[in-house]
């Protein structure tokens, strides 16, 4: 898949649920306030709040899909991972809105028994949001975004909201009152985890933590199998948005060419090209192997 290819799926993605999350907006905020529910209408502005989250991965990936640069020589991938901690802070901000909101509703006794028309919209957005989470989240693991996934977590967050929803104004509906804003309550807390989530992961990317163990040794063991290639001394992988960027230390005859230890350095290169698509660039350097060096390093 090409850089063109990659970044038009994510944008495809990233348009089908802003237009998507536009129209359960309306839906909700509608169904709400004339079915009288509290947790329907909290649902809506939660959804409203999700346009924050949507237009900056829109940005994100924008900004993201540029090459590198002068002033960029890594590329512009690291602008997924900002839009992922946006993202994650709109979620916490959503919580605490509708947490304090159903607090304030229960102290004061404000309850009015929805219309059916409140639980039919909940009802709606529970398929909707799951639908539409399955699909993001299986675009952005294939192309490895964080921007992406940041929005299936959202996706999956409006989901598990609705079923406290849903919950909550069918209780009230049948005569639990109360039910209704307490399901706003509890669902509050849902979305911080999910929040925290989105958070660690894109703070992971940031500070360019390791990646899994399993995708690191897959690479160590293709390096290895080229010929000419005595061991990998060292490996190190971060990313950068939809790409990885590998540090490859290999260990190489020591009475080699450098035109010839080049040339097997290329091979290795291509061969990760070829093997994982998502690889963005592979900076090797070599070693003589079996013989004592020391590895200058000032982190």
């Amino acid at each position: 898949m090409d850089r063109t290819e990659r970044f038009g799926s994510a944008n495809r993605v990233i348009q089908i649920g802003f237009w998507t999350n536009a129209g359960l907006m309306i839906m909700k905020l509608l169904a709400g306030y004339f079915g009288r529910s509290e947790a329907v209408f909290a649902d809506g502005m939660e959804s409203a709040a999700d346009f924050i989250a949507i237009l900056s991965s829109m940005i994100a990936l924008k900004i993201g899909s540029r090459p590198f640069d002068e002033q960029h020589p890594y590329g512009h991938g690291k602008a997924e991972s900002i839009a992922a901690i946006i993202v994650s802070l709109v979620i916490f901000a959503t919580g605490g809105w509708i947490l304090v909101r159903s607090v304030h509703s229960i102290i004061d006794g404000a309850y009015e028994v929805p219309g059916v028309v409140a639980v039919a919209a909940a009802f709606l957005t529970i398929i909707t949001k799951e639908a539409l989470y399955r699909y993001t989240v299986g675009v952005g693991g294939r192309l490895g975004s964080p921007a992406i996934l940041a929005s299936a977590k959202d996706h999956r967050k409006d989901a598990i909201t609705s079923v406290s929803t849903l919950v909550g104004v069918t209780g009230a509906y049948f005569g639990l009152a109360v039910m209704d804003p307490l399901a706003a309550g509890l669902t509050s807390f849902f979305i911080f985890h999910i929040g925290y989530e989105t958070f660690m992961t894109a703070a992971h990317d940031l500070m360019d933590g390791r990646l899994e163990d399993a995708c690191v040794d897959d690479m160590v063991t293709l390096a290895e199998s080229v010929p000419g290639v005595e061991h990998v001394h060292e490996i190190k992988c971060r990313r950068s948005g939809q790409y990885l960027i590998v540090d490859l230390k290999l260990d190489m005859d020591a009475e080699m060419t450098v035109k010839r230890s080049h040339a097997i350095a290329t091979d290795v290169k291509k061969l990760f090209f070829e093997r994982f698509h998502n690889v963005g660039d592979v900076m090797i350097h070599i070693n003589p192997h079996e013989e004592e060096h020391e590895d200058l390093n000032r982190l």
